[in-house]
Parts: C-alpha cells; structure tokens; sequence
C-alpha cells in the first residue's frame, strides 16, 4: 500500500471512530500515531514528532489567545451583561409582532461581541431568553430553535475562537478576518429576525407583543448595555490599529469584563475560582483536539495527500465556483456529524491549498479570508442543523419539556435564512471584503 493509498484509507477509518462516540481529539490522535508508524516505519519518528507537536501546542504565543477570550466570556456572563442586553433589545423590539425573540437574537448578537463561543452564547442567553419567551406564549419548540440559532452569533462575531484557529492554521491577519466577519455577523441576526418575522405572520398564535415602551426608558436601557459596547471597540479596534496584538487585546478585554462584574457585584473569589476553572476545562478540550488535529495534519502532510488532492482538481479544469460550492456543501453535511473546531482543524489543510490555487479574480489574501468567512458561517448553520447540531442539544437540555422533535421543526426556518446569506456572500465576495 503507498502512503498516498494510506492517507486516503485514513478518512473512512476516522468517520468510522467518530460514528462509535470516540472523541473527535483522541479519533484525530490515534489515526496521526498510527498513520505516522506505518509510513516512517518505526517509533522513533512517532516519538519525535509526539514530543515536538505536544510542546509547540502547548506552548504556542499564538494560541494562548484562546484561553484568554474563553475568561473575557465567563468574566461577561458574571458582570450581568446578557441581562443587560436582552432587557434593552427587549425595550426597542417587544412590542412588535415576534419581538422578544427578535429581542433574543439581538442579545445575542451583542454577547457574541464579548464572547467568542457559540455553546457559550446559546446557554447564556438562554436562561434570560428562554423564560421571558415562554411567559409571552411562544411556543417551546420555536423558542429553544431562536437561542440555538442565535448562540451561533457567538462564532460569527468576532472575536471568534473558530476564527482564530482559522487565521493561525492558514497564516492570515487575525484582525483583517475579525473585520471580515463583522458585516456578514450583522446579516445574520437581520436574517434571523426575518425569520422570525415570517414565522409569526405565518402561526399568528407563536407569541404576544409586550406593551410599547416610552423613548426615555428605551434609552435608558440602551445605556446601561455600555460595557459591551466599550469592550468590544477596545478589543477588536485595539487590534485593527496596531494598539495591541490579539493576544494583548484579548488580555484587555479580559480584564475590561472582569473589572465590569467586580463593579456588579458578580465576581467574588468563588466565582473567579469557577471561572478560571471551567476555562482551564475548555482550553484542555480545544488544545486536545488541536494537537490530535497537529499529529493528524502530519501524517496526512506525509503522505501527500492535500497536494496530491489540489493537483487533481487543479488538472481537471472544474470551474472554481463549482468547486467551492462542493466545498462548502461538504462542509454542511459534516457539520451534521462534527463541532465546528474539529472540523476546521481537520479540513482546512487539505481544502485551503486548493481554494487557493483556484482564481476568483481575488487577491491571495483576499481569497484567504473570503473563504474563511464562508466556511465559518457553514460550520455555524451545521450547529443547528438536524439531526445532531450541538447548539440544539443545549438549549434543549434547557426546556425538557419541549420536544426535540418541534425545535427540528422550528429551526429550518432559521437554516434556510443561513443558506440563503451564503448564497448571497458567495456570489458577492466584496460584502465580506470591503472593510479590510
């Protein structure tokens, strides 16, 4: 068997361990290990490799922005700010049919600006949202379908921890690709609202209208969602323009948000001890799963697998768009099956050298980033698409009572919102680019 044969082999047998519930960071491990054996043919080339990817994982500059953006989340959701910013979206929007879930996607736009975690985001909001959506009588399947779809946010609006795998793995401007996503952030919580429009036109008996605040106290509520507003500038505009590196600004932000809940009162010592350690528990996930993904990526870059698969379709003469389009489609169905990280650390050094042989009439970068932007925004619509989607397994665990059989319904609504921006963003690239 050559190792090209060896390297193809390798994607059914890790499907496979993913399908019998293995974890996708050990899954990833196991085939890079075992994959590394066979084509170097003894152990010392494992070991050497298993030492050196452990140590520049763990002790990467680059990624130590991770954990810190995981405490700026945990640090928000303590400082009350997921309150704050349902009760003033809640304020402008909840006297228009289907408001206060309108009202929940745009809290969660807002937190997804401080928090870089779409699971984060979707329980957060959750336990604001969700009580207020059942108390005006939506019904629980359509409500538990409005935070899944809304915590995606939580990805899309940088800052993002996807994105900033993304940016390292393909060696692009962290800030560039946070601007990038910005616009087409924006359009998804209008796209969601949309749908929720629609849907509330259509089940006119989905929900109840709260009465129409005075401007004053509309204001008011505006004001007090100030933290987030000042956390966000100085972290992403402090990257943008050279203040600090994304490392640095993530630590500002971290620190913005953990002022702000000390002043609210949210952060004691208890509660920075739960913080620092539910944020040690998900960087030791993350990073588990990059350095399954490192060892993984090194077998495969033995075998020669990404450029032998670029050459191919390179040579085959398809039109660029047609292979973008199989990408992205890709990328869907696997979202049904994996996390969005998995699935970036797993795809992205054998799709990305393709993508980027492709002409678009877009520069390198340009392509770089398009593309990024665009499988962000698939990865999130598979984290609401049936039958797995993370986020809908959260939110539901949130409201036992509700079916998960009416919140698959109620969420395609949201899905097809989804389909219908990456349309849109594939045909017209310069939506995504005109801000860097």
């Amino acid at each position: 068997m050559t190792n090209l044969e060896l390297g193809l082999l390798s994607f059914p047998v890790l499907l496979l361990m993913i399908f019998l519930r293995a974890p996708i960071g050990l899954a990833m491990m196991i085939c890079g290990i075992g994959g590394l054996y066979m084509v170097t043919g003894g152990p010392n080339m494992v070991l050497a490799k298993l030492k050196s990817e452990s140590f520049s994982t763990f002790s990467s500059y680059s990624l130590s922005i991770i954990p810190i953006f995981l405490l700026m989340g945990q640090f928000a959701t303590l400082g009350g700010m997921s309150q704050a910013l349902f009760r003033a979206a809640e304020s402008w929007l909840g006297h228009r049919r289907g408001g206060v879930a309108m009202a929940s996607i745009g809290a969660c736009a807002g937190f997804g600006a401080i928090c870089g975690s779409s699971l984060a985001t979707a329980a957060t909001m959750s336990q604001v949202a969700l009580p207020e959506l059942k108390r005006n009588g939506y019904p629980g399947g359509f409500s538990t379908a409005t935070l899944a779809a809304g915590g995606t946010l939580g990805i899309l609006i940088p800052p993002s921890v996807v994105l900033v795998i993304y940016a390292i793995l393909t060696e692009q401007n962290i800030a560039k690709l946070f601007l990038a996503a910005f616009v087409p952030g924006l359009l998804a919580a209008l796209g969601y609202m949309i749908a929720v429009s629609i849907y509330v036109r259509r089940h006119p008996e989905a929900g109840g209208t709260l009465p129409r605040q005075p401007y004053l106290q509309r204001f008011r509520a505006l004001l007090d969602v100030w933290p987030v507003l000042l956390v966000f500038v100085l972290v992403v505009g402090g990257i943008y323009l050279g203040w600090f590196t994304p490392t640095e600004g993530a630590s500002v932000g971290a620190a913005g948000t953990g002022l702000i809940a000390l002043a609210n009162g949210g952060l004691t010592w208890r509660t920075l001890r739960d913080s620092i350690l539910s944020t040690a528990q998900s960087t030791a996930m993350i990073f588990f799963i990059v350095l399954g993904a490192g060892l993984y990526n090194s077998f495969l870059a033995l075998t020669q697998v990404p450029q032998n698969l670029s050459e191919f379709v390179i040579g085959q003469g398809f039109s660029p768009w047609l292979v973008l389009v199989l990408i992205l489609l890709f990328y869907l169905v696997l979202g049904c099956l994996m996390d969005s990280l998995s699935m970036i650390l797993l795809t992205i050094p054998i799709f990305f050298p393709v993508v980027s042989q492709l002409d678009f009439g877009l520069t390198p970068e340009q392509v770089a980033i398009w593309f990024g932007i665009l499988v962000l925004i698939v990865v999130e619509v598979g984290l609401i698409t049936p039958p797995v989607g993370m986020n809908l397994f959260v939110i539901n665990s949130m409201d036992r009572e509700t079916p998960m059989s009416a919140t698959y319904a109620a969420v395609l609504w949201f899905v097809g919102s989804d389909l219908i921006r990456v349309a849109i963003l594939v045909m017209f690239p310069a939506i995504t680019l005109f801000l860097i």
